[in-house]
């Protein structure tokens, strides 16, 4: 029900907010309302000419989702910074590649120069001498060197494998499925996507066939001590080697992932909802995603297009609702699978936790995890800009939410000791030892202390919320944030080796407890078309397949639920649960009212997980609904 006429009630601080607390305001929520406003212009009527809470077309400009990829890519090219971009890719790529083509060639130059001397040493003293030293390099760097070595290669895959994999993949299934009658069998789409995903990995395998033999003819894998007295006549042949390298690890992991992808259980809808086991454990959860909070009260939101101004009142309503849904039938969390800012400034998580105070009920439900915007988008009003690697600024967008999600859930979720193979401290425990040098680097944000603080992003994840009983219900929250500095592929996502160990670590502890694994990147492609190419690249879980099959010996006690993608899906792949959360705040791409879902999962008798009918909380309406949604 509207509130009374504002030209007849009198002007009250906070109506508009006691409004959106009660949940009965519909003109309120949708940012129509007829505010005060202070001197002489009186109130600004609910309707006008252009309505300043609804945005326009300078707001549409910076939505991806509407926008042709072509677009997008051409917009890049002409704002991005070239001599930035030069010098980014050097480091990251340039300097590393030429170090790896450089490689054989000093190698087999210092074979040369000692080979002479082995002789003089004892055969059976080497391995004396070189068990030792190789003990040492372990036990001193073994596993940072796992870890950057590990970077490096997921790295590449970011950058070069995956975009053109899915980038292949994708355009020929977007081309392939619109061809398709509308009712086309599942067998036909499944069989359909296996065959394009091999077709892909083919024609990635056959350019990357192409490049090593055009640059094979200026390969050199051997030097001599003389080649090292001119350095300078190595660097053509160290490039070409670096390119013949890499091209064909890109073929040849093209043709890999190809085949994975072929042969695994291709996704599909959820045919129906489990019934209710007699007697069940019951939890309710209420999944959110994707938030984008800004920190201004009408402030555009990247990709939302004309409905970012009023993101902040509908996250004002959703925690609301939420305060009301818990009141009636109590919670037992609030999962937030990411992007809870825009872009991770101190401005737009204030406006969250001071959003979050006005419903304290709420704070000890809440688990949340990083997303792609509050940690890799640089600058949230420039999408071509991009951030040098000796960059601190993307360690303090990291260090910004590390002390949020402490703040959010220091004391409930605990970290992972790998050591011990069980769980460990509490999150601020874990953090209490590096307050200060987090105050002192967010204070001045040097480069050197940002070194010192590097592996701590790394280290604490992922955050596990145990179960509290042995056959209850935990929760593991994953960072599934690639470690990206430009814009064009800030979306993408992968979980690491060692985050996938973790999370083996925290299930065999509580080995009768049913689990939500949660990340914010979606771990497949859904089985549904896209409207725009835009949608379904650039924004994937780098390691998804082999993500999917590492979680598969869980499938009957674990659920995955991931956002990103700000729509909704629930399905399966490989008997593996998968459920996608929409965004209560940017809208749907059909233009519907935001909404989100409380989930009820149940452990039967034999301790499965499984997934009741949700019930859909529509932001439009002033209740609760309680409704099917399509299988």
């Amino acid at each position: 029900m509207p509130h009374a006429d504002a030209a007849t009630e009198p002007a009250r601080p906070g109506r508009f907010l006691a409004c959106v607390r009660a949940g009965i305001c519909e003109e309120c929520l949708a940012g129509e309302a007829r505010l005060p406003l202070r001197g002489s212009l009186g109130r600004w009527p609910a309707m006008s000419i252009i309505n300043p809470r609804r945005g326009d077309i300078e707001a549409d400009r910076s939505s991806t989702k509407r926008r042709s990829i072509l677009s997008l890519a051409g917009n890049l090219l002409a704002e991005v910074s070239l001599p930035k971009l030069a010098v980014a890719w050097s480091l990251l790529i340039g300097v590393p590649g030429l170090v790896l083509g450089a490689a054989p060639l000093i190698v087999s130059a210092w074979v040369a120069g000692v080979s002479s001397k082995v002789s003089a040493v004892p055969s059976g003293a080497w391995p004396a001498l070189l068990l030792p030293v190789l003990a040492v390099v372990a036990w001193l760097g073994g596993r940072p060197l796992f870890r950057l070595a590990e970077s490096s290669f997921w790295s590449l895959n970011g950058l070069v494998v995956q975009p053109g994999y899915a980038l292949c993949r994708e355009t020929l299934r977007h081309l392939a499925e619109g061809l398709l009658p509308p009712d086309a069998s599942r067998a036909t789409i499944v069989a359909l996507r296996a065959s394009l995903a091999a077709v892909s990995g083919l024609a990635i395998g056959a350019i990357g066939l192409a490049i090593v033999v055009l640059a094979w003819p200026e390969t050199r894998w051997t030097a001599g001590l003389a080649d090292l007295n001119a350095p300078h006549h190595l660097v053509r042949p160290a490039l070409a080697n670096a390119v013949v390298m890499v091209a064909g690890y890109f073929g040849a992991a093209g043709i890999v992932w190809g085949a994975i992808d072929a042969v695994m259980p291709q996704p599909w809808d959820l045919r129906s909802f489990h019934a209710p086991p007699a007697d069940a454990r019951r939890w309710r959860v209420a999944h959110l995603s994707d938030l984008h909070v800004v920190g201004e009260r009408y402030g555009f939101r990247i990709e939302s297009g004309r409905s970012g101004p009023q993101g902040n009142q509908r996250v004002h309503g959703v925690l609301a609702r939420l305060e009301a849904i818990h009141a009636a039938d109590p919670l037992d969390a609030v999962l937030i699978t990411g992007d809870l800012t825009d872009a991770g400034l101190a401005t737009e998580w204030a406006e969250f936790f001071d959003a979050l105070a006005l419903y304290p009920t709420l704070s000890g439900l809440i688990v949340a995890l990083p997303g792609n915007h509050d940690v890799n988008v640089i600058d949230r009003t420039n999408p071509a800009r991009l951030d040098l690697p000796t960059s601190p600024r993307k360690r303090l967008r990291q260090l910004r939410t590390l002390s949020a999600l402490e703040a959010l859930q220091g004391t409930t979720v605990r970290v992972v000791d790998r050591d011990a193979n069980r769980l460990g401290d509490r999150l601020s425990d874990a953090l209490a030892p590096h307050h200060g040098a987090i105050r002192l680097f967010s204070d001045r944000g040097r480069p050197r202390r940002a070194g010192t603080l590097a592996t701590l992003w790394t280290d604490l994840f992922p955050l596990v919320r145990p179960p509290a009983s042995a056959d209850g219900l935990g929760i593991i929250l994953l960072n599934s944030n690639a470690d990206t500095h430009f814009s064009f592929t800030n979306a993408l996502g992968i979980v690491s080796a060692d985050q996938a160990r973790a999370v083996e670590i925290a299930v065999r502890q509580y080995p009768a407890a049913s689990w939500i694994v949660a990340l914010h990147h979606h771990p497949m492609e859904y089985p549904k078309p896209a409207k725009v190419l835009s949608e379904r690249i650039g924004t994937a879980l780098i390691n998804g397949s082999w993500f999917i099959r590492r979680l598969q010996r869980f499938a009957n006690h674990a659920v995955v639920m991931h956002g990103h993608r700000h729509v909704d899906w629930i399905g399966e792949c490989g008997g593996l649960l998968i459920v996608s959360a929409p965004s209560p705040v940017m809208g749907t791409a059909d233009g519907d009212d935001p909404y989100f879902y409380v989930h009820t999962l149940a452990s039967d008798a034999d301790h499965r997980l499984r997934l009741l009918e949700p019930e859909r909380v529509d932001m439009r309406a002033p209740g609760v609904s309680a409704g099917a949604i399509a299988g």
